[in-house]
């Protein structure tokens, strides 16, 4: 860059004050990466104006100058761009691409140097970005690095670059700066004693009468220790007893601040120098249980002494391929056996491994890159954070977060590859351990940049190539294989049809069968599938950008016989403020034939999805395998899933509440009224509970695992749970329609059956009425019944057996083993007269 380097150099004056960046338009700039190697710190970052394409080599250019507070001549970096698509994807924007905003710059220290002298103090780092706006003109933007949200890009480490002088970088107001300094206290050793720690370290100056002291941030209390001297080298005996003496050692976390006082009343903060080995450490408080007294080595290089219960400190990383190993220390008293626990930060799912603990509090653990179904499926972490603890293995105390040692922060992130999914291993708050499991579409594949080009551009390209004999199978946008779609696939099999048979899979959280493909939602080869294959096969809504082709078959299977009110039938406005209603109206004039399970359901769901197309009272195909069981088919999933024999399965299965959204807004809540205590008590000794919330909710089931509570939430195909259960418990859920077809009991759980009927849904009959079971209110109420049909070894409620006659005549006519049979003749026939 001949031109940037003699003409456009940024002005020696700062460009960039308190409050907004100068500059002639807005751009955002930002760090994702330092790290440390032989030649210095290299910053990797980006800058990218908000108006501006920059996704060509040669379109932006980074230069950062560092500017001393004391007045000394600036230092100028200049940045080689990278191209990091990660950066279009964080802008969340669909009209620029910043592909090429990147960039990675170096810092050698000796560039602060001069006249061999190092300029200590504060180096502000400045950020210039060039664009061109136009061929004649080049445009210069100013601002400075914000941090990243985890990882070195929210807390660099630093580095001692010469014996006595360490560079530390860090934020500030937001901003990167760089402190270049020589501490006066540096801490070198910490030994342990029957009574306390004694601290070995060098000061500049440390006359007589020196003293440790520090400070209880919580309530303003002192311990103070003289000082043993030898030269500059100093020792202090830092005794056990007064953090947990006079009310202090008993909050959760206590802060305690070190500094040397001088007697002339002259302080100095203590630095950590851990070249020689470790100081930072945990060391259990004498007659404290699970207390430690903790020398945690701040982000800005400080000592501070912290009283908290012990943690599991990681001073080893080791990547392997099926994930991460952990090694460390966790030294306080510690149960028989510890887990390490990986949950989900948005749906609270959990993960647990074993961990191997030696007497001496040394621990090592595995971080896996899997999860095990409830179907026993291993499969990729689920997209997201996944906080990491060290619990009891009986789930009985308190768990122990995960932290990385000094020495480990230099191995983070490390990074894994399972099923097409990169998980990384990443620190957060300078020291916090936890695992991101990134998306499984790259980040130039999931940018909405991207994004839109792929609906607005080859979408509709890939509509004129010629259609493929082939069928997209999507079951609630890639949950997995199960559902209609699942049985419409295996007929289609079984006849040997010659048809390409493609599979939506979300977040490769699902396994299809041999002879099937996986398509991952949102990528390219999802949009050109649905625009090319001759059939899809869809249970729920297809994408809203969908228009069928000439030639093209769309099966609308649907996913439920209606007792609840569904679409344009729901009198309250949830669904019409939320976009659903308008989004529905541009839908269904897409489908080629719609399923209904019964002659009831038919004008229902023509009303409902105000659809003026073929209806095909079929019965839905999912119900074949409830019709006609197979006894071997029961015996495997009872396997997969470890229920012991001659155990009974009740089989709690509720609906989602519209007024029920999580927080994040990402799905609904459990909202779980059973007594689940009681449950175990009264069924445990020769039930077991299986839970499966609808697939809107994304809140795991407390305490599963135990034995008696089985979290069914991600089992892929809820027909098969229904085939081996010998009671349903549901409440307002489309599920009864299916249990049904096998004549086994069924208890309705409605505690809240006034306002769901009355506010929420509305019912398309009455309910009370006309229930196959008994309705119940109360937890105790439900469990009393489970039990006594169980002691009484009847086949039904009493006085139910006439009502769910009436039940299955009405709603199960159909469902006669056939249903998929009828769809496929259907299907294929509409295909043959497309072409």
């Amino acid at each position: 860059m001949p031109v940037l380097t003699r003409f456009v150099l940024p002005h020696a004056a700062p460009r960039v004050a308190a409050g907004r960046p100068a500059g002639d338009g807005d751009a955002v700039f930002g760090l994702l990466r330092a790290h440390w190697h032989d030649r210095g710190l290299e910053l990797t970052g980006f800058a990218r104006p908000d108006d501006l394409d920059t996704g060509r080599p040669g379109s932006a250019w980074t230069w950062l100058t560092l500017r001393h507070g004391g007045g000394e001549p600036p230092v100028h970096l200049r940045s080689t761009p990278r191209r990091m698509p990660e950066i279009t994807d964080d802008s969340a924007q669909p009209e620029y691409n910043h592909d090429w905003s990147g960039f990675t710059a170096l810092i050698a220290p000796g560039r602060l140097r001069r006249d061999g002298r190092w300029l200590l103090g504060d180096w502000q780092v400045e950020t210039t970005l060039f664009t061109r706006p136009r061929r004649t003109r080049v445009r210069r933007q100013y601002g400075t690095l914000a941090p990243h949200w985890c990882g070195s890009g929210e807390y660099p480490t630093a580095r001692w670059v010469d014996h006595d002088v360490r560079l530390q970088p860090g934020f500030q107001d937001g901003r990167l700066r760089l402190r270049l300094e020589r501490p006066a206290v540096r801490i070198t050793r910490a030994a342990r004693t029957a009574v306390g720690l004694d601290l070995t370290g060098v000061a500049d100056s440390c006359p007589a009468g020196t003293l440790l002291r520090l400070r209880h941030r919580e309530s303003d209390a002192v311990i103070e220790q003289p000082l043993t001297r030898a030269g500059n080298t100093f020792t202090a005996h830092l005794p056990y007893r007064p953090f947990v003496t006079e009310g202090h050692g008993t909050g959760e976390l206590e802060h305690w601040d070190a500094e040397l006082r001088r007697p002339d009343g002259g302080t100095e903060q203590l630095c950590l120098d851990e070249r020689g080995g470790p100081v930072a450490g945990q060391h259990p408080l004498p007659d404290t249980p699970d207390r430690v007294l903790y020398l945690k080595h701040l982000a800005d290089g400080r000592l501070q002494v912290c009283v908290q219960p012990a943690a599991g400190l990681v001073d080893r990383i080791a990547v392997r391929p099926d994930g991460f190993e952990l090694s460390g220390h966790c030294p306080a008293q510690a149960p028989d056996r510890l887990e390490l626990v990986l949950r989900h930060s948005g749906t609270a799912s959990e993960v647990r491994t074993p961990v191997e603990s030696a007497p001496d509090g040394r621990f090592r653990a595995r971080v896996p890159a899997t999860r095990t179904g409830s179907d026993g499926a291993a499969l990729p972490l689920r997209k997201g954070i996944w906080q990491a603890a060290l619990e009891p293995a009986d789930r009985t105390g308190p768990g122990r977060p995960l932290l990385a040692a000094p020495a480990a922060l230099a191995a983070v992130p490390a990074a894994t590859t399972v099923g097409g999914k990169t998980l990384l291993l990443q620190r957060r708050w300078n020291d916090t351990l936890l695992v991101d499991s990134t998306p499984v579409l790259t980040a130039a594949e999931r940018s909405a940049w991207t994004q839109h080009r792929l609906r607005t551009g080859q979408y509709p390209a890939a509509r004129r190539e010629p259609l493929r004999e082939a069928v997209l199978y999507d079951v609630f946008g890639g949950r997995g294989y199960a559902d209609s779609p699942r049985a419409v696939h295996v007929e289609l099999a079984r006849r040997g049809a010659p048809l390409e048979h493609l599979w939506v899979v979300d977040d490769a959280q699902a396994e299809v069968p041999a002879g099937v493909t996986p398509v991952r939602i949102w990528s390219p080869e999802w949009y050109r599938a649905l625009a090319t294959c001759r059939y899809l096969v869809g249970n729920t809504h297809f994408p809203d950008f969908l228009e069928r082709r000439p030639g093209q078959v769309v099966v609308q299977t649907w996913h439920g016989s209606p007792l609840k009110r569904i679409a344009h039938d729901v009198e309250n406005p949830w669904l019409a403020d939320h976009g659903y209603l308008a989004a529905l109206d541009r839908e269904t004039p897409q489908w080629s034939l719609l399923l209904s399970p019964s002659p009831f359901a038919t004008p229902i769901l023509r009303r409902a999805f105000r659809y003026g197309g073929e209806v095909l009272e079929s019965g839905y195909p999912r119900g074949d395998v409830l019709a006609r069981p197979d006894g071997r088919t029961a015996a495997a999933v009872r396997r997969r899933l470890g229920i012991p024999d001659g155990k009974r399965i009740v089989l709690y299965a509720p609906t989602w509440r519209e007024d029920q959204q999580r927080g994040d807004g990402d799905g609904f809540r459990l909202d779980l009224r059973l007594d689940l205590d009681h449950a175990r008590r009264l069924l445990g000794e020769d039930h077991v509970l299986l839970v499966r919330p609808h697939a809107h909710v994304r809140e795991p089931l407390p305490g599963a695992g135990d034995g008696f509570r089985y979290d069914c939430g991600d089992y892929p195909d809820p027909q098969e749970l229904l085939l081996v259960a010998d009671a349903l418990v549901t409440d307002y859920s489309s599920i009864m329609f299916d249990f049904a077809i096998t004549g086994r009991p069924m208890y309705f759980f409605t505690y809240d059956l006034e306002h769901y009927r009355d506010t929420l849904r509305g019912f398309y009959f009455d309910f009370e009425s006309n229930a196959p079971g008994p309705l119940v209110t109360t937890s105790a109420e439900l469990l009393g019944a489970l039990r006594a049909l169980a002691d009484g070894g009847a086949a039904l409620p009493p006085g139910y057996t006439e009502r769910y006659r009436r039940f299955r005549a009405g709603h199960c006519a159909l469902d006669d083993g056939g249903a998929a049979r009828r769809v496929v003749d259907r299907m294929l026939e509409l295909g043959l007269a497309a072409e």
